[in-house]
């Protein structure tokens, strides 16, 4: 209400204005006769020649027209009414040549518009050529750098294994004490230093206190009586070992891996099973160092033995 009591006076105005406009367009009309006139004709100076001189008409009296004057008055008076301008087609030229020139314009158009794809096609390839070559540059750097690796992790892993067996075979010249043929010490009923006596390892007289020196039956294998205590002894009732080969000493620890073995009639051993009763090494490389070695002894043939016959076979390891 504020707004139309301080604007009042326009209000009132503009509402006036336009009634004013409205009744002019009411009232004011133009109007067009109806019938339309009808087009005037153009008064033109009769004669009897076609060729004149002078301001002075001759008096219609002094010269009687011949009969063929009225139709040469007519053929005068029609040239004013036939329109000859019609042939020209200049309004057509110049359409065509509008759309001529809109053709063309389209033309040049489609071929900026062609020109323009080509230009963006040339350019997407080359990006994507350049993206491949990218990708393809990395893929390499990838693979250099993955045998790089693989070299690498192959030459440490020869320098460890290289390393490890250095160890062993350190410790191994360092065990060879706990296996050697001849010892000194106590052998069979004797003292001091002399041959040892028996198929196992180390030195010492096997047999039993109570045996015949002379027997070839070693019985119940015992371990030598050698500076050290140590070395390879067997089990296995009435047969004798004709081959006890060493097992290699495959790490830095000491104690005894006692293998259990199944022996034919041919004396060939046909299992071994090591950890039986009284081993004291559970380091697995101790016992399939032992195993290998079990496997490859050799006891004498006894055709009266059980098929198959097992034992043990005692293999103590000790570091110098």
């Amino acid at each position: 209400m504020d707004y139309i009591r301080e604007h009042k006076r326009g209000i009132i105005g503009t509402v006036i204005f336009h009634a004013i406009v409205l009744l002019l367009l009411i009232f004011l009309k133009f109007f067009t006769p109806l019938p339309l006139p009808g087009e005037e004709g153009i008064l033109v100076n009769f004669g009897t020649s076609e060729n004149g001189l002078g301001d002075i008409e001759p008096s219609p009296a002094n010269s009687e027209p011949s009969p063929a004057e009225p139709v040469v008055e007519q053929e005068e008076a029609a040239p004013p009414v036939v329109s000859q301008p019609k042939p020209q087609p200049k309004p057509t030229e110049a359409k065509e040549q509008i759309m001529t020139q809109d053709y063309e314009k389209t033309a040049a158009i489609e071929a900026a518009q062609n020109k323009k794809k080509v230009d963006d096609q040339k350019r997407k390839d080359l990006l994507a050529e350049q993206e491949r070559i990218k990708k393809q540059r990395i893929e390499e750097e990838r693979i250099r750098k993955a045998e790089a690796d693989k070299i690498a992790k192959a030459e440490a892993d020869k320098k460890a294994r290289e390393e490890q067996q250095r160890k062993i075979n350190e410790i191994n010249s360092r065990a060879q004490g706990a296996f050697a043929s001849k010892g000194t010490g106590t052998g069979g009923k004797g003292t001091g230093a002399g041959t040892s006596q028996g198929a196992t390892f180390p030195g010492g007289n096997q047999g039993v206190p109570t045996g015949d020196p002379n027997a070839k039956n070693y019985g119940q294998g015992g371990l030598g009586g050698g500076s050290k205590g140590s070395g390879t002894s067997f089990s296995l009732d009435g047969r004798s070992a004709s081959s006890l080969p060493k097992p290699k000493y495959p790490g830095d620890d000491e104690g005894i891996v006692v293998v259990k073995i199944t022996v034919d009639k041919n004396g060939t051993v046909t299992a071994a099973e090591p950890g039986a009763r009284g081993t004291t090494i559970m380091e697995q490389q101790f016992w399939a160092e032992a195993k290998q070695a079990a496997l490859k002894a050799k006891f004498n043939a006894d055709n009266n033995a059980p098929a198959f016959q097992q034992g043990t076979i005692t293999y103590r390891f000790v570091l110098d």
